[in-house]
Order: structure tokens, then C-alpha cells, then sequence
């Protein structure tokens, strides 16, 4: 962990945001007896994924899913058993 004051963090804000994207916490203090008043540290962008057949690369839906079910299935998938 490292602590700057908040002058140090005006004066040196590139060599904190690089401590802190490999991963130190950077404590910013204010006055003599440097009470922490901010952190710093890194962003960790996740990716958004696709699951199941959707990841595919080029996976495409054919005319047939928009079309409508029969009664039959359509009762199936309402719950409704014979």
C-alpha cells in the first residue's frame, strides 16, 4: 500500500495511477496528520460473454424459430400434460 499526500498526488498523479494498475491500493491524505481522505486503485473491466449457443461465431436463428408452435408443444411448454 502507499500513501500520498493530497499535494504529493497533485504533483505525481501518473506514477500513483501506474502503482495502482499493477495493482498497489494508493491511500490519498489531507493535512498534518494525514487523515486518508481517498484511494486509489484499479479498474478491472470484466467482458461481457455470450453463453450457450449465442457464443458461437456465427450462430444465426433460421426462419423457423419465428415460427409459431403447434398447439401441442405450445401446451408442453405451458405446463399443460394430457
Amino acid at each position: 500500500m502507499v500513501s500520498a499526500t493530497i499535494f504529493e498526488a497533485k504533483t505525481s498523479l501518473s506514477a500513483l495511477v501506474k502503482k495502482a494498475q499493477k495493482g498497489e491500493t494508493v491511500i490519498i491524505t489531507s493535512g498534518r496528520q494525514k487523515t486518508p481522505v481517498a484511494q486509489l486503485q484499479a479498474i478491472h473491466i470484466v467482458s461481457k460473454k455470450r453463453l450457450g449457443a449465442l457464443s458461437t461465431p456465427g450462430f444465426l436463428l433460421t426462419s423457423a424459430f419465428y415460427e409459431p408452435l403447434e398447439e401441442e408443444e405450445l401446451a408442453l411448454w405451458n405446463g399443460e400434460h394430457d
